[in-house]
């Protein structure tokens, strides 16, 4: 459920935003476009809206300021912490992609950046059939994350950071479930979504997968 990669987290929480902003630069092109990439999230979502991974609010600061009624979810202690000194007025909650609470209201929308990789891709089908069944009719998801049109573009840019020297990223890139995009349009159409893959820069794919 993603939770082994909590304590990455919790060391990260303080230097994050710094990290978005490219000053870490193993991570500068991963992060490249940042701010768009969220302001695309943003602009797709509809209604109220659950994310997953609020990390420190910057993406959850978008949708409230656009109005969106706003429920979070996150499992790192240390950034629910940030995010809710920076937006006192959020609805937050302990959780994950799969595990996380009910809420009174209807969800129109369920979004997350930089986050859906920590799940397997037997987790990501389980988290997606949730998805399915706590949407509102014609609701929809809205990802942003890095993910591969194929495992030989992967290896590329494995290969492209081991010349740079960047041993963190390939660590990372080793480390977590980085999906292939075929897989994750295979997962969504499964539980009934119609789904759309943009790519925002080298990494990171908009994902806006509507349920039929």
């Amino acid at each position: 459920m993603g939770r082994e990669f909590i304590g990455l987290f919790e060391e990260w929480a303080d230097s994050y935003d710094d990290s978005v902003t490219g000053k870490d630069p193993q991570y500068a092109a991963v992060f490249l476009h940042y701010d768009k990439i969220l302001d695309e999230v943003t602009k797709y979502s509809s209604g109220n809206v659950l994310e997953f991974g609020v990390g420190t609010g910057n993406l959850t600061q978008k949708l409230m300021e656009n109005n969106h009624k706003v429920f979070g979810v996150e499992p790192s202690e240390a950034m629910r912490k940030i995010a809710a000194e920076k937006l006192p007025e959020l609805p937050l909650y302990e959780g994950d992609f799969i595990t996380f609470p009910s809420f009174d209201d209807s969800i129109d929308t369920i979004v997350s950046t930089y986050a859906f990789h920590h799940l397997t891709d037997s987790e990501k089908g389980e988290a997606i059939a949730k998805f399915a069944n706590l949407l509102a009719e014609k609701g929809k998801v809205v990802f942003a994350d890095t993910m591969f049109e194929s495992s030989v573009a992967k290896e590329d840019i494995i290969g492209e950071a081991d010349k740079k020297g960047y041993t963190d990223l390939i660590e990372d890139l080793n480390r977590e479930y980085y999906p292939l995009n075929n897989t994750l349009q295979e997962l969504f159409e499964k539980n009934h979504f119609h789904v759309t893959f943009k790519k925002m820069n080298e990494f990171v794919w908009l994902v806006i997968a509507e349920k039929k």
